[in-house]
């Protein structure tokens, strides 16, 4: 018997992260302070992650030291039951109630994997506290590394796996504390601001900037103005993370080169959520987070180069994904879109140029509230580079620019 077809193997965690860069654009008003959450020392929890929506979960039934512990469908068995146990000043053991043994990061390094082991009183590998988030959620913060127990790359499949990174409390290191038989949190919702900071005008990004979930708030009218600034100008290379973008959100986030958004909200999309720019063989990342109410498109890309879209959330929008039918500059350019989940209204996954060369590939698609199946997965196009209207020349998977299959689809 294949024990992997019952916890397939996981992927380690870690989540990139850094330091928070200062705007002259913003004004911060602060967020609360989070305090230390107190679990029941007698009750047994189900550890319920944010963004995935799995359980914590102990690998194939082990009672072996050093049994790694990774995410898994929540089925309340006691494979998935925990139990605090006080060390006093404010941390716990972690018991798994099937094997006996606790929770330990072995050691103090990002990306180092959760796993169980023989309780030690002393070692401070083995104990957490509790950081409250929002909406009842808490964080596991290690003694010895100070770091947040953390879901690998926003990962929503079985298996994916549990490690410690910095704490960014970002929603793949947020878990509900349940007991067991009680309702899990509702599929697809929002994050809830920490707070806000008030934008008057375009912020520039460098390196990294992590918004520690504020909402950024407002800029421009709301409007389809191709002419409004954007809200976050990100350089070549730079990383937005862990930002709600209220409305108006003027033209959203500009990337002059590569760059990667990850856990980026858009609560009403103005212009577009973001643009692609740059030349070469530039690689954009978007990475978690969502999109609401887009009246023309999510994602504009004018830039060459590829970006890859995962992990994401859309609702009410017009296009998902466009490669730029009529810019002054044209090149060939890629989209990867995976694991996102698109509610309808919508009216077309990706839109791209066959004539430049353009490729879109689709898997882990899922489209709600479109039993007519009358969302567009690939629009085809012949683009130009003098302004016009592009024309359209066909929809549909094909074996050249529009790559997928209908197991890459599923309609719910």
């Amino acid at each position: 018997m294949n024990l992997s077809t019952l916890h397939p193997p996981g992927r380690l965690i870690a989540l990139a992260g850094a330091a928070i860069l200062a705007a002259t654009a913003v004004t911060v008003v602060d967020a609360p302070v989070a305090s230390a959450a107190t679990p029941d020392t007698n009750a047994t929890y189900v550890f319920v992650n944010r963004h995935s929506g799995k359980a914590m979960d102990l690998w194939e039934w082990s009672t072996a030291d050093n049994a790694p512990v990774n995410q898994f469908t929540r089925n309340d068995l006691a494979v998935q039951q925990w139990r605090f146990v006080s060390v006093g000043s404010g941390y716990y053991q972690v018991r798994s109630v099937h094997s006996g043994k606790v929770l330990e990061v072995p050691n103090a390094s990002d990306g180092s994997f959760l796993v169980q082991n023989t309780s030690s009183s002393s070692n401070t590998r083995q104990q957490f506290r509790l950081a409250d988030s929002d909406s009842g959620y808490v964080r596991f913060i290690n003694r010895h590394s100070s770091k947040a127990l953390d879901v690998w790359e926003w990962s929503t499949a079985d298996g994916g796996r549990i490690a410690q990174f910095t704490d960014l409390n970002g929603w793949n290191q947020q878990w509900q504390l349940a007991t067991v038989g009680s309702a899990p949190p509702p599929a697809g919702a929002w994050p809830t601001p920490t707070g806000q900071s008030a934008v008057n005008g375009t912020i520039p990004v460098s390196g990294v900037f992590d918004g520690g979930m504020r909402r950024y708030c407002c800029i421009g009218d709301g409007g389809q103005e191709e002419s409004q600034d954007p809200m976050f100008e990100l350089a070549n290379g730079a990383t937005l993370q862990n930002v709600i973008i209220g409305g108006p959100a003027g033209d959203g986030v500009h990337c002059a080169g590569s760059c990667t958004l990850r856990n980026v909200w858009w609560e009403d999309v103005g212009e577009d959520a973001a643009t692609f720019r740059g030349s070469g063989s530039p690689t954009f990342l978007v990475d978690g987070g969502g999109a609401r109410s887009a009246s023309d498109k999510v994602f504009q890309h004018n830039g060459a180069g590829t970006l890859t879209i995962q992990n994401f959330q859309a609702s009410n929008f017009g296009t998902f994904y466009r490669s730029c039918g009529n810019c002054s500059t044209q090149y060939r350019r890629n989209v990867v879109i995976r694991n996102v989940t698109l509610t309808r209204p919508g009216n077309t996954v990706a839109g791209i140029n066959t004539n430049y060369g353009d490729t879109a590939r689709f898997t882990g698609i899922t489209i709600v509230n479109d039993s007519g199946r009358a969302m567009v997965i690939c629009r085809k196009y012949t683009g130009n580079d003098d302004g016009d209207e592009p024309t359209q020349v066909g929809t549909g998977a094909d074996s050249t620019n529009c790559l997928y299959s209908a197991s890459d689809l599923t309609y719910r």
